[in-house]
């Protein structure tokens, strides 16, 4: 019995991420309309030069 039990600890985490949802809720959505908003702020102060907008088009490219 205990052995069975201890297994299972072991094994949950590994099952959660297989279970998670895909769908973004609302609250994690709106975070992000909020991220956007203070990285255009901080960029409308601070501009970025070509080198970081480069690099930004690259990541965007592949997906990060």
């Amino acid at each position: 019995m205990r052995i069975k039990l201890l297994l299972a600890f072991c094994i949950f985490p590994f099952f959660v991420p297989l279970v998670s949802c895909e769908k973004k809720g609302p609250a994690e959505r709106s975070g992000e309309q909020i991220d956007k908003a203070v990285e255009s702020v901080k960029d409308a102060v601070d501009p970025k030069g070509p080198a970081e907008k480069t690099g930004e088009k690259i990541d965007k490219a592949l997906g990060k």
